[in-house]
């Protein structure tokens, strides 16, 4: 419940805790505001001295801008008497005081918020789950590979074999006994003695 305000006050009230669920939360201000503002801008501050800007949202009668800051996920939005901050993918360090900031930016006189009681925001630390190691190679692919070693292997050893085979085969030709007894010439052919018969002398019975 906000109470009525003087002309150009303005009037912040939050939920004091939030659980972020799924590491999401969204976050509610609430203001009241007598005065004649046209331009405003809305921002969500985190600690117990606001030192970190989380995230902003600025409109006016026609625009509506929105910007996170770097390391938060928040988007803003508004609504009639009511900033929205949603906060997602959130972590256990960022479990804190968050307050809200509205300020009427033109026209003059510049007006903004007392400083609220602030909302406390906790984020649940996410369990770990421990994950089996897996093969960085699909097993499909290492049985394919083994089989075409495999294969590859099979054809060099039938290779070396017949290989060795040939080799073996022809230093076995080489190797044969050749009969090395003289040939007696054609013209000795149909003689009554044997081919490798010596021819006799017949010059030592002349004497």
């Amino acid at each position: 419940f906000l109470p009525s305000l003087p002309e150009n006050k303005i009037l912040v009230a939050q939920h004091p805790l939030l659980i972020a669920a799924n590491q999401t939360a969204t976050l509610v201000c609430n203001y009241t505001y007598n005065g004649t503002g046209k331009e405003f801008r809305a921002s969500l501050h985190k600690g117990t001295d606001s030192s970190v800007e989380v995230c902003f949202i600025s409109w006016n009668t026609t625009k509506i801008s929105s910007n996170s800051n770097k390391g938060f996920n928040c988007q803003g939005d508004r609504d009639k008497d009511k900033v929205i901050f949603n906060l997602w993918n959130m972590n256990a360090n960022q479990t804190d005081i968050y307050f809200c900031k509205i300020e009427v930016m033109y026209p003059p006189p510049y007006v903004y918020n007392e400083k609220s009681n602030g909302t406390v925001i906790h984020v649940k630390e996410t369990p770990t789950q421990i994950q089996e190691p897996q093969s960085a190679i699909p097993l499909w692919i290492l049985a394919t590979v083994t089989g075409i070693l495999a294969l590859y292997s099979m054809l060099i050893t039938a290779f070396f074999i017949n290989y060795w085979q040939k080799s073996k085969k022809n230093l076995y030709h080489q190797g044969d006994y050749m009969n090395m007894t003289p040939r007696h010439p054609p013209y000795q052919k149909n003689k009554g003695y044997p081919s490798y018969a010596p021819t006799r002398d017949y010059t030592a019975y002349r004497s």
